[in-house]
C-alpha cells in the first residue's frame, strides 16, 4: 500500500501570534528567515551572528523574562496589541524591544 500523501502546509504571513501551535511557530519563524534574507528584522544583523553592537550593549535585566527565553536564539517576534507576527529576530533583539521600547 501507499503511504498516505499529506499537503504542505502554507504558510503566510503576518499570521496571528496565538493561532500558532510550537511547530506551526517554527515554520512560520522559518518563512520569515527566508523573507528577511536571514536577518534580524530589528537589528538586521544575520541571525547566524550576534546581534549589532548597539543592542548588545544594552543591559538586559533577565528577572523580566520567563524561564528559557534564551534558550533559543532566534524568536519570532510580533505585536502584543495587535497580536500580528512581525519577523524573526535574535532572542538579545527580542529582550531590548520588550525591556526598552514595550514591543
Amino acid at each position: 500500500m501507499f503511504a498516505k500523501q499529506t499537503k504542505p502546509e502554507i504558510i503566510k504571513i503576518p499570521c496571528l501570534y496565538s493561532h500558532l501551535t510550537s511547530s506551526s511557530r517554527y515554520l512560520v519563524r522559518e518563512k520569515y528567515i527566508e523573507h528577511q534574507d536571514g536577518l534580524c528584522w530589528y537589528c538586521e544583523v544575520p541571525l547566524t551572528e550576534e546581534p549589532s553592537n548597539e543592542v548588545v550593549v544594552l543591559d538586559i535585566d533577565s528577572d523580566l523574562f520567563p524561564e528559557g527565553f534564551f534558550t533559543h536564539p532566534i524568536h519570532l517576534h510580533h505585536d502584543h496589541d495587535t497580536n500580528l507576527t512581525i519577523g524573526a529576530v535574535h532572542a538579545h533583539c527580542n529582550a531590548v524591544m520588550w525591556q526598552y521600547k514595550g514591543v
